[in-house]
């Protein structure tokens, strides 16, 4: 038996990251959200975001482009997630 439950946003986002096939469509503070979610740290600097995570070696600098993330920085942060396995997609059974 499956529980069905819904999709946050975080998940959604995480899906369309990973997915890699609209990363110019992907709302900025969607993907802040993300990163928080994520478990990394965010300090602002002017329009720049930066985020860490310890164990994570990368720093992501972020800048919004009318409100959507800018595509090469979406690629960035799918491959920290990737590379370090942050994304964690599991199945409710019963």
């Amino acid at each position: 038996m499956y529980i069905i439950r819904s999709v946050t946003r975080h998940e959604k986002t995480l899906f369309k990251v990973l997915r890699g096939t609209s990363d110019a469509a992907i709302a900025f503070s969607h993907l802040c959200q993300l990163l928080s979610a994520l478990g990394f740290q965010e300090r602002i600097r002017g329009s720049h975001h930066i985020f860490t995570r310890d164990g994570v070696v990368e720093i992501l600098n972020l800048q919004a482009k009318g409100g959507k993330a800018k595509p090469y920085q979406v690629k960035q942060v799918r491959r920290v997630i990737l590379e370090y396995k942050l994304a964690q997609v599991s199945d409710a059974e019963e």
